[in-house]
């Protein structure tokens, strides 16, 4: 199993839409919301995504597709 860590940075109009619940739900991933910060005007998560290479590759890709800006991850941001 990978296992990667992206920051999500939601537009206001994704702030209530599902996505990181979708993303689980359509692709077979594990999300793991390691750090967030969601106001009614914008959002960021910092996610970790665990399963086949393939898999966390096509579901960040659809991430992408529905407006989610990603941007990669190094290190850990919260030990654990």
């Amino acid at each position: 199993m990978a296992k990667q860590r992206v920051k999500l940075t939601f537009p206001p109009a994704l702030i209530t839409q599902p996505v990181i619940y979708n993303m689980g739900r359509q692709f077979d991933v594990v999300t793991n919301i390691r750090r967030a910060n969601v106001t009614r005007e914008q959002g960021w998560v910092i996610l970790e995504v665990t399963g086949e290479t393939a898999e966390i590759e096509r579901a960040i890709a659809w991430a992408i597709e529905q407006g989610v800006r990603v941007d990669p991850i190094e290190g850990d941001i919260v030990a654990g």
